[in-house]
């Protein structure tokens, strides 16, 4: 059976992403500053139809980010478009062409139709909750990894419910005093570090499922 991973940036002071998030920020207010490791590499510039960047330890992590999985599940707040029914013209942050280029599971409380975009990228808009979501997105996958896209409520619910096989925390070193917490509301769960990768400005933790 293929895995359920969830590859996640926090600040050391244990924030996903900073206060005061919107439209306008997304990520909150400092939270774009968690991603510089990322957006600095050759690797996700490519992936996204740029050019040049860094190729450093951060490398293999961006690409386990960016390939292997056969399906991501998201929550609304990382697709965007604010709460409430949907805005029909409102089709993500990415543009015409989505970096997944396959099959994309959207948690939210309002039905919509899928969209699908440029590049093998289609997004399912589910009512029913993380299982119904996993399920799918397993179906979806087949012998190819499930990508937990965040953000931190879709991270707590996946662990707290025991479905989530591995884990790799990109900490890097800023403090943004307040935001959404990754590791809150999990009940008992365990985990089991792996591995460690230092990298230019960020530690890389891996972990499974204790």
């Amino acid at each position: 059976m293929s895995k359920v991973k969830l590859t996640i940036t926090m600040s050391v002071d244990g924030f996903v992403a900073g206060p005061g998030q919107s439209p306008e920020h997304p990520l909150g207010v400092g939270g774009e500053e968690l991603h510089g490791w990322l957006v600095a590499l050759k690797a996700f510039r490519e992936s996204h139809g740029g050019e040049g960047g860094e190729v450093n330890a951060s490398t293999p992590i961006a690409e386990g980010i960016l390939g292997g999985a056969g399906a991501t599940i998201m929550g609304r707040g990382m697709f965007g478009g604010g709460p409430g029914p949907w805005d029909g013209s409102w089709q993500g942050w990415w543009g015409d062409d989505p970096p997944y280029h396959h099959p994309v599971f959207v948690l939210t409380n309002h039905a919509r139709e899928p969209l699908e975009l440029q590049g093998g990228t289609t997004f399912h808009f589910v009512t029913d909750g993380i299982v119904s979501a996993l399920e799918q997105a397993r179906a979806a996958a087949g012998d190819q990894d499930v990508s937990i896209g965040g953000g931190a409520s879709v991270a707590q619910q996946y662990l707290a419910a025991g479905l989530l096989d591995e884990l790799v925390v990109s900490i890097v070193p800023i403090l943004l005093g307040d935001g959404a917490r990754l590791f809150e509301n999990l009940g008992d769960a365990k985990l089991e570090q792996i591995e460690s990768v230092e990298a230019p400005g960020v530690t890389h933790i891996r972990y499974r499922r204790a």
